[in-house]
């Protein structure tokens, strides 16, 4: 295991519904993570999502849960290694039941530094924002 990594706690409402949009985007359950409360989806090496349902996740904090579909608590950006992996994973995501959400302003913005991004809701309504950039230099 590597001595750094992310774990993304997401509150959801269905946890068999959520387990399945993430593994059709080509990402995969960890069985020694998972159980009725929560879900351990392995993004890559060094980042993980933990799907919690809301009666787990509320034993992390006193705070009440955010309405996701209702608001904008968070955008997950994830950068990928090019343009079209960012339509397929945006694709993948409206195919199992998200939701694409599309700015153009922010899209014209982004074309101008050399970034094609994204952006998708799950069902829950997290926001994610696959990108690509090109870095000089890299």
């Amino acid at each position: 295991m590597s001595s750094k990594m992310i774990f993304v706690n997401l509150p959801v409402t269905d946890l068999g519904r959520s387990k399945n949009f993430y593994e059709a985007l080509g990402w995969k359950v960890n069985d020694d993570f998972t159980d009725d409360n929560a879900a351990c989806i392995v993004v890559d090496d060094n980042i993980c999502l933990m799907l919690l349902t809301h009666g787990h996740f509320a034993t992390f904090s006193r705070r009440p849960i955010a309405d996701t579909r209702a608001a904008t608590g968070a955008a997950y950006a994830l950068s990928l290694s090019s343009a079209e992996e960012v339509d397929r994973l945006t694709a993948a995501a409206v195919a199992a039941g998200g939701t694409e959400e599309i700015n153009t302003d922010k899209q014209a913005q982004e074309a101008q530094v050399g970034m094609h991004g994204r952006t998708f809701l799950d069902p829950d309504g997290h926001q994610w924002e696959p990108f690509y950039m090109d870095y000089p230099g890299a």
